[in-house]
């Protein structure tokens, strides 16, 4: 390595010092990146002094964060082992799919009901970043993008109640959506089209079908053992 190239870790360390952000947060947002993208294997060992020199910071911003992943299901602290990325079992997977799925039905049908325009403006260009990203395998920016797409369809919605509950739960299933999400990107945002252009056409009971059958769609993408419920319907 050239003696001006910085190391990995010293481009952390500028990454993070760089913001003004306050360091625990940024500690919190780095690592929660790394484990939705799948840097972290669910059961993987997270040891704090590692993280630390990682990251250059001190262990306190990191155990902070790793409470904090705690709090959101993406992180296992056991006493005497310490942390680790959660690893759901697949009756726990099952049951959080089968809620995010009706409540991401229910989000969209809100979203179909009272639309804005201004916010269905920024969905829409959203959705075109998305559609690029995933035709050009820019799968870096998919995981952002996804977030954004699902968050301003909860602006849009306007239930702050909903939307933190269903953000939960996307956080909490990311890690068994992730990988295949990848492999399904066009797929992804094909059906993200759908339940846009149904949100804009005001049809609230298309909108919710849409959006409850693209959490079967992924969770059966990723080999869970849960059933699209509304094929039935």
């Amino acid at each position: 390595m050239p003696a001006n190239t910085p190391s990995r870790t010293e481009q952390e360390v500028v990454s993070l010092g760089a913001s003004h952000s306050p360091l625990f947060t940024l500690v919190t947002d780095r690592l929660r990146e790394r484990i939705l993208n799948g840097e972290y294997e669910p059961g993987e060992r997270l040891v704090e002094n590692k993280l630390s020199a990682e990251l250059g910071v001190s262990r306190i911003p990191v155990r902070e964060a790793l409470r904090t992943l705690a709090t959101e299901g993406l992180v296992l602290i056991e006493p005497r082992r310490g942390a680790s990325v959660a690893r759901l079992s697949a009756d726990v997977a099952r049951e959080m799919v089968e809620v995010r799925a009706t409540l991401e039905g229910l989000n969209a049908k809100l979203a179909a009901q009272r639309r804005d325009p201004t916010l269905i403006a920024e969905l829409e260009a959203v959705l075109q970043e998305g559609i690029e990203a995933a035709a050009s395998g820019r799968t870096d920016q998919l995981l952002v993008l996804n977030s954004r797409f699902h968050d301003v369809l909860g602006n849009i919605a306007a239930n702050s109640v909903l939307q933190e509950m269903v953000k939960s739960l996307r956080e909490r299933t990311a890690t068994l959506f992730g990988p295949a999400n990848m492999v399904r990107a066009r797929q992804n945002w094909d059906e993200h089209a759908q339940i846009l252009q149904a949100v804009i056409a005001g049809d609230a009971d298309l909108a919710a079908l849409l959006a409850t059958r693209h959490v079967y769609s992924a969770a059966k993408a990723a080999e869970l053992p849960v059933g699209d419920k509304t094929r039935a319907a």
